[in-house]
């Protein structure tokens, strides 16, 4: 199979300069009339044959037909329709600036010849988030998430309560690449978790990506999360931000030069820390302990001619938590964040060749530090990334749209790093480790349309992993004790893996409204998350594929029926899934922190694999009053390690059988929406005691099964009204009033055990309670825009 997709692709470069001198080439781009901003993913196709191309993501398209007069109309949900007569005898540049529909207009009419995108597309499992959608939803203690929104699409799990972290389609939190302006954030989540690093008025772009992932895309087995920061207004300036109960943001953008080049900077920072300290007593030994996060995005672009433009992002992102407890002479410190910077390059080579190159950086760390009394320690983590890559983008006709590109990776892992010292004396910690690795990849990707009922998405990619020294590698023996050491020096070949990663989709339309489509994809990880606790935490350490440590490997076969209903208004899908996972890690049983002194983190891992399966069923309702989706989940998520659970198979953590989504939003009249959400799934796969025995004045438990015991169903209902204050030309107001869990259930988040009577005379009991995080949790938040 792998290789009759290389024979296609290579074949394809060549076949494509056969074409005859008869054929010329439509091109532009699409942009938003208001802001100059580009659309990605907008529909540019002949209204009588209805071929055409989709914008990439930089809102480029080109169209390739035999002379002749044509229509050619551009289309994008949410933006009036524009026709243009053309008579092709040459090469033409046709650029589109679609005007936003007013929020009265009936989107559905002016809008509806080409939304079914999700049905004629050889996409599976990839879901286009709207971004102003979100806005409406309920918030979480007033703040929009975007991540707590894709948490509510079918195939995508919450690790916990408020958590941000995901699990798609059985995969950990570490199987998902996400990146931002393709830089790789990797924790998304502020407030371990309960928040996510996005703020949503930067934000143009999300989509997800859970099955079927193209070529263009590696280096991780469950999804792709690709969110793209908006480019800033390049017409006029603007101003929006909000005022809520625990944080604030502003944002401000506009043009540099008008219509050339343009700008957006965007903040946001909790108060929690400023709010509560005049609250706190002057003699109170906690009066310095506080915690508050923040980020920071920027962007610029620059327009150097009708074939050049270059973009330039940043994000910086920091949680920061302090204690001090004065009367103990007790404080520790905890900052965790990550830094991201992209510079890209669009270049025209000709009207059906687009170029982009980027240069990348990418940084997370985590840091801790604690003192008391005379003692003080002090721990780091984090990992870096220096990334080049260039893809090019060819669209040889109407039928095909060829992506080929090529991308390196140089990381620095930095594990668990500790120093200590007591009275000014250091402490030997061991000495402080890094580890370095080379990745690479070659991609070759071509969106074939066969006929007007099917087309394919055929492609290849061939990844490279090397682990490099500088390395001191601890030989184990008997005992778990090391024995031997072997020295790597600087640059020095460790380990190196080679793969191929074929991809293939398929769409069969079965008539105007419906089609069945199917996928199957190989993925390659060449980088892991090690994790001791249930969930993503800022304490996760990333480590890479070593001579112990083998790459992820992961297969999924899908199979999916789409179809439309009422003039496309109604989406319907159902898809299935099938998932093996191999080389999968985990800690040992009874590893300990303190074993990873003075030796090799993977020393203390064992391994394993994993399969998921289920079904989705998905209902989305995108226009008139009433709007909102349905998601529902039916899946099984096992793990099978030799040196756990006695080698049995045993259900991941989040593991649930039953996960349902509904969210609705009704816009009353041009001033008033209001919506809901309500999340229904089975509970969290646990371990709890089976047996307890009292040895020498201690209880001592006995376990048995792992993850055996199923907490309590989780079920939520969240409500909203947003209400517009005040709208004029220059300045807009409005509030969102939120109620999270408006019946207040207490929904399990761990349980712990407490013990209680007299061991000497045996009369002891134990009984497990359960802790719950949010009651009913009311919210307001002011927003703006000028």
């Amino acid at each position: 199979m792998r290789f009759l997709l290389v024979a296609h692709l290579l074949g394809l470069i060549f076949l494509c300069k056969s074409y005859g001198q008869d054929r010329f080439t439509i091109s532009g781009y699409v942009r938003d009339a208001t802001s100059g901003e580009n659309l990605i993913g907008a529909s540019v196709y002949i209204k009588e044959t209805l071929q055409g191309a989709s914008t990439n993501h930089y809102g480029f398209y080109s169209i390739t037909l035999e002379q002749g007069s044509y229509t050619l109309v551009a289309s994008f949900i949410g933006y009036e329709v524009q026709e243009q007569e053309l008579e092709i005898v040459n090469n033409e540049r046709v650029n589109f600036l679609l005007d936003p529909v007013a929020v009265t207009t009936d989107i559905v009419e002016i809008t509806s010849e080409r939304l079914d995108h999700n049905v004629q597309s050889t996409a599976m499992g990839t879901i286009n988030i709207d971004v102003e959608r979100i806005r409406t939803l309920p918030a979480f203690l007033g703040e929009v998430d975007i991540l707590k929104t894709i948490q509510l699409m079918p195939g995508v799990q919450s690790s916990g309560e408020g958590n941000t972290g995901m699990y798609v389609r059985g995969g950990g939190p570490d199987q998902n690449l996400i990146l931002l302006d393709e830089a790789v954030v990797y924790n998304a989540s502020h407030l371990f978790g309960f928040f996510s690093v996005f703020n949503a008025d930067a934000i143009k772009n999300v989509e997800l990506i859970k099955g079927g992932m193209p070529a263009n895309y590696g280096g991780r087995l469950a999804s792709v999360l690709d969110i793209t920061m908006k480019e800033g207004n390049n017409r006029k300036y603007e101003a929006r931000g909000g005022l809520g109960l625990i944080s604030s943001r502003l944002t401000v953008e506009g043009p540099i030069q008008k219509e050339k080049s343009s700008f957006i900077v965007s903040g946001r920072r909790t108060y929690i820390d400023v709010l509560m300290r005049p609250f706190i007593r002057r003699d109170s030994p906690f009066r310095n302990s506080g915690y508050y996060f923040y980020d920071l995005n920027a962007k610029a672009n620059y327009i150097l001619s009708d074939k050049d433009r270059i973009f330039v992002s940043g994000y910086f992102g920091r949680d920061v938590f302090s204690f001090n407890n004065e009367d103990s002479e007790f404080s520790n410190s905890i900052a965790w964040g990550n830094a991201t910077t992209s510079i890209r390059w669009n270049h025209l080579f000709s009207d059906r060749l687009f170029m982009n190159t980027s240069l990348i950086y990418s940084n997370y760390e985590f840091d801790f530090s604690a003192r008391q009394t005379d003692f003080d320690i002090a721990l780091r983590s984090g990992i870096n990334d220096w990334n080049a890559k260039v893809d090019f983008n060819y669209f040889p006709d109407a039928f095909h749209n060829l992506k080929f590109g090529l991308n390196y990776i140089y990381h620095i892992f930095t594990p668990n790093n500790a120093t200590a010292n007591f009275r000014e004396v250091d402490i030997q910690l061991g000495d402080p480790v890094k580890l370095y690795s080379h990745e690479a990849a070659l991609y070759i990707n071509d969106e074939i349309t066969l006929s007007e009922n099917i087309a394919f998405n055929v492609g290849l990619r061939y990844s490279y992993f090397e682990h490099v020294g500088p390395f001191d590698r601890f030989v184990m023996g008997d005992l778990n004790r090391i024995v031997d050491t072997l020295s790597y020096n600087r640059g020095e070949s460790i380990k190196t893996y080679n793969n191929l990663e074929p991809r293939l989709s398929m769409r069969f339309k079965l008539n105007a409204n419906s089609s069945v489509k199917a996928a199957y994809t190989q993925n390659y990880q060449y980088i892991h998350l090690a994790s001791v606790s249930g969930m993503t935490m800022p304490t996760d350490i990333w480590v890479p594929s070593t001579d112990l440590v083998e790459p992820l490997f992961g297969t999924q076969y899908a199979l999916g029926y789409f179809r439309n209903f009422f003039d496309n208004r109604l989406e319907t899908s159902i898809e299935l899934y099938y998932k093996t996972m191999e080389n999968l890690i985990e800690f040992r049983e009874g590893a300990l922190p303190e074993d990873n002194i003075n030796n090799n983190i993977d020393n203390n891992f064992v391994f394993g694999e994993g399969e998921s399966y289920g079904a989705e069923f998905f209902i989305n309702k995108r226009f008139d009053k009433l709007t909102g989706w349905v998601g529902y989940t039916l899946s099984w998520t096992n793990r099978t390690f030799p040196d756990i659970n006695k080698g049995r198979t045993f259900p991941a953590k989040y593991d649930r059988r039953h996960d349902l989504s509904t969210v609705a939003s009704y816009r009353y009249n041009d001033r008033l929406t209001f919506s809901a959400v309500f999340v229904y799934a089975s509970g969290d796969a646990i371990t709890i005691p089976t047996g307890r025995y009292f040895i020498e004045g201690s209880v001592i438990n006995q376990f048995e099964e792992r993850n055996s015991y199923r907490m309590e169903p989780y079920h939520r209902l969240d409500i909203s009204i947003e209400y517009l204050h005040r709208k004029t030309e220059k300045y807009e107001s409005s509030f969102n009033f939120s109620v999270f869990n408006v019946y207040n259930r207490a929904n399990p988040f761990y349980i712990y055990y407490e013990t209680t009577g007299d061991l000497e005379s045996l009369s002891v009991e134990i009984k497990a309670k359960q802790v719950s995080l949010f009651p009913i949790l009311p919210s307001i938040t002011w927003n703006f825009k000028y």
